[in-house]
C-alpha cells in the first residue's frame, strides 16, 4: 500500500474540521505547475499540520488531481476549497506564493482531490521520518517501511473500523461502487471532482456544440445517480447548460457511435431546434484517451430508457 502525508494550512484543516457534512475536499496547491502523481486513486491521503505542531489532524483518500483556474475551483468545490467565499481563498493562496495575486488575476492552481475527509478528535503523533523542512508533503510505500503499523491505524481511523484488518504490503485503495471489474474500469469520483475531471477531459468545451464560455458549461451524467450511475469520467458528458436539460429530458442523446441523436419531439413540441437538427448524425467530442470515452452500456441504457425516440 502507498499513503501520502501532506502538510495542511491550519486555516484549511478547521475550517473543514468544522463543516463534516463536506465529504469531498479540494486539497490545493498554490501553483499548478507540477502534477501530483503519488498515489492511485482510492489511496490514503493524511492531513499533518505545520512544524511545530506536526500533527496528524485528518485525511481522506486520494480522488485525482487536477490543474483548476482558481475561480473554476471555487465555482466547482465552494467551501470544500477550506474558505467561506473566493475572496478569503484567493487572500489564503496568495499567502504562499512569491507573488501576491493580482486583482484582475485568475491563476491555475493543483487540485488535489480527497474524497471522504475526515478529522480525528484527537490528533495522531508525527509521521516518522517526517523531517521539518517537507513543506508540501511525503509519500509512503507501506510494504518496506518499517513502521507500516502506524499507518495501518490512520486508515482504520479514516474506515471508522479499529478492527479492519489491511494487509499493507500489498497494493490497496479503497474501493467505491463501479459497474464491472474495479481493476479494469476508472474509480468512482466524489460529486465535485467528478465535475473538474469531465471539464478538463473535455478541454472545457461542450461536448455537441463546442460551446467554451465556462460559466455554462455543466458535467452532465450520462446514466444519472438515480438510476444506478455513477461519479465517472465515462459516465460524464461536458454539456452546455441548456444542452444539459434536453439531454437529461430525452430529447437529445448520444448513440454507442458518439453520433448526435435528435428527438422529433424537439420540434414537435416546441417549433424549434434548427441547432441541433444540423448536427443530428455527426460525432460528439470526446476526451482524448480511449479509457474515458463514454460508456456504451450507459449511451445504450439512455436510449433505450430516456431518449424521446418518437
Amino acid at each position: 500500500m502507498k499513503a501520502y502525508v501532506g502538510v495542511t494550512d491550519g486555516d484549511w484543516y478547521r475550517f473543514l474540521a468544522n463543516r463534516p457534512t463536506l465529504t469531498e475536499a479540494n486539497f490545493w496547491r498554490p501553483s499548478g505547475n507540477t502534477r501530483f502523481r503519488v498515489l492511485s486513486p482510492g489511496e490514503p491521503f493524511f492531513f499533518k499540520t505545520h512544524h511545530p505542531h506536526n500533527r496528524v489532524v485528518g485525511g481522506g483518500f486520494f480522488n485525482g488531481f487536477e490543474q483548476l483556474r482558481l475561480s473554476e475551483a471555487w465555482d466547482i468545490f465552494g467551501e470544500a476549497n477550506g474558505a467561506t467565499g473566493l475572496l478569503e481563498m484567493r487572500q489564503r493562496i496568495s499567502r504562499y506564493r512569491k507573488q501576491p495575486i493580482a486583482p484582475s488575476e485568475d491563476p491555475v492552481i493543483g487540485c488535489v482531490l480527497i474524497r471522504d475527509t475526515c478529522f480525528f478528535d484527537q490528533p495522531a503523533a508525527e509521521p516518522p521520518d517526517f523531517a521539518s523542512n517537507i513543506v508540501q508533503g511525503k509519500g509512503y510505500d507501506l510494504a518496506v517501511h518499517p513502521e507500516a503499523d502506524y499507518f495501518h491505524d490512520l486508515v482504520a481511523r479514516l474506515l471508522g473500523d479499529n478492527r479492519v484488518e489491511i494487509d499493507v504490503s500489498r497494493p490497496w485503495h479503497r474501493e467505491g461502487p463501479v459497474y464491472g471489474d474495479p481493476r479494469l474500469v476508472p474509480q468512482r469520483l466524489g460529486q465535485q471532482a467528478f465535475q473538474a475531471v469531465v471539464l478538463n477531459a473535455y478541454h472545457r468545451r461542450c461536448a455537441i456544440t463546442g460551446e467554451k464560455i465556462r460559466p455554462v458549461l455543466q458535467a452532465a451524467h450520462i446514466r444519472p445517480i438515480s438510476a444506478g450511475g455513477t461519479h465517472r469520467l465515462d459516465n460524464g458528458l461536458l454539456l452546455r447548460s441548456d444542452v444539459h436539460i434536453l439531454y437529461d429530458r430525452g430529447y437529445l442523446a448520444v448513440d454507442p457511435k458518439h453520433r448526435l441523436r435528435v428527438s422529433p419531439r424537439l420540434r414537435e413540441e416546441f417549433g424549434d431546434g434548427k441547432e441541433f437538427y444540423r448536427r443530428a448524425g455527426t460525432a460528439i467530442a470526446v476526451p482524448d484517451h480511449l479509457r474515458d470515452h463514454p460508456d456504451p452500456e450507459a449511451l445504450e441504457w439512455h436510449l433505450s430508457e430516456v431518449f424521446l425516440a418518437s
